[in-house]
């Protein structure tokens, strides 16, 4: 296997586990955040930027790179790690999520899936062959592979097609990839909120031996307790010596309820996202800087974090940028929240280390205001 995954300990508490991944790129612990390099960067930062705020694997966007510049040009100046400047590992998703969520005029085959371009509805085709010959070309250190994200809620029906197509492209994408030795593939485990379709999907990838899997179709509009739901009876049939990845979770709550049931690895716009609105992800739950009530407070954003951000600016210089609607507020605040998941990711690996895993997510949940249901992002 290209990806090697090394489990250091599970807790005596749940089934939280501290890990090790060891990619062509490098090696870290997890679990672990990957902030998303849409177009090959993370939006408003520099990768020298991103090494400072301790970020190992960074995602990348086959979609996007494959419409703009293009696959062919990343392959010719050497992939993508030479392209950006990036020197860690780096993911990359199939397409399929961009394809269903963004795509106009969906008409999905056994071949693969017919659309128009999200924004000048030029003709396009994706299949499995060409999201990994894609991803081939992009030189990820991690591939996934293409397959339909269905919409929220589906019928048993819809679902149970969906997932026998999913498992079929699933075959053909490992056997299109011409990159074995240097790149590694993990399946994805759909099925929506059905119990025998997740557990069928997770016991027939795992028969195909894959180097990691991740858990699709969720982060799609199903309440918090479904999402919780699919983990705990999904998660027990993939093999311990993989890594496990849920894909598009990026919110406190939601990372910690998912290392609670086993899971490795994250990604998610969310920490850039929220911050080009002015939100902050802050020890003492979310601040919305645009808010009247930080136009005279002096401190610090986050007393409790160490960012270039934290340890220069004020919230109420926030809150002008934000008003101005000035560049550098989405960059300062950028660099808060992805420093914040890193840091609690961080305290995650550390907890789990000294069996103390319960005990910090019931702390993370009272001062995130969580406690009694509160709401998450």
């Amino acid at each position: 296997m290209v990806i090697k995954y090394k489990l250091k300990k599970k807790s005596s508490e749940c089934k939280a586990r501290l890990g090790e991944i060891t990619t062509p790129h490098g090696t870290f612990e997890t679990p672990v955040f990957m902030a998303v390099g849409t177009n090959a960067t993370v939006k408003t930062l520099s990768v020298e930027e991103l090494e400072e705020l301790e970020s190992h694997i960074i995602l990348g966007n086959t979609y996007h790179l494959w419409l703009q510049p293009g696959d062919d040009i990343v392959r010719d100046a050497g992939g993508l790690h030479k392209f950006m400047n990036w020197k860690h590992s780096i993911l990359t998703d199939s397409g399929g999520f961009q394809v269903f969520s963004l795509a106009k005029l969906r008409d999905i085959k056994e071949e693969g899936v017919y659309f128009k371009h999200h924004k000048s509805g030029a003709k396009l085709f994706l299949s499995p062959e060409k999201s990994i010959e894609i991803q081939n070309n992009l030189g990820s250190d991690i591939m996934m592979c293409f397959d339909e994200c269905p919409p929220y809620p589906a019928s048993h029906e819809y679902l149970e097609k969906s997932l026998e197509r999913t498992l079929r492209w699933a075959k053909r994408c490992k056997e299109a990839n011409r990159n074995k030795d240097t790149q590694g593939l993990f399946g994805i485990v759909q099925g929506g909120e059905f119990e025998d379709l997740r557990k069928r999907s997770a016991r027939e990838l795992v028969v195909m031996d894959f180097d990691g899997y991740s858990i699709g179709g969720t982060s799609v509009g199903e309440p918090k307790e479904i999402q919780n739901k699919v983990l705990d009876y999904t998660l027990d049939i993939l093999p311990e010596d993989k890594p496990r990845y849920l894909m598009g979770v990026g919110s406190p709550g939601a990372i910690l309820d998912a290392v609670e049931r086993g899971i490795d690895m994250f990604d998610c716009v969310l920490p850039t996202r929220i911050a080009r609105h002015g939100t902050a992800m802050t020890t003492n739950g979310r601040k919305i800087l645009k808010n009247k009530e930080f136009e005279r407070d002096f401190s610090p954003l986050d007393n409790k974090c160490d960012c270039y951000t934290c340890k220069n600016y004020t919230k109420a210089y926030l809150h002008h940028l934000i008003k101005a609607d000035e560049i550098l507020g989405y960059r300062l605040i950028s660099i808060h929240n992805i420093r914040f998941l890193n840091n609690l990711t961080k305290e995650i690996r550390d907890a789990i280390r000294e069996d103390r895993f319960m005990e910090l997510k019931k702390r993370v949940y009272e001062e995130y205001g969580l406690k009694d249901g509160g709401k998450d992002f």
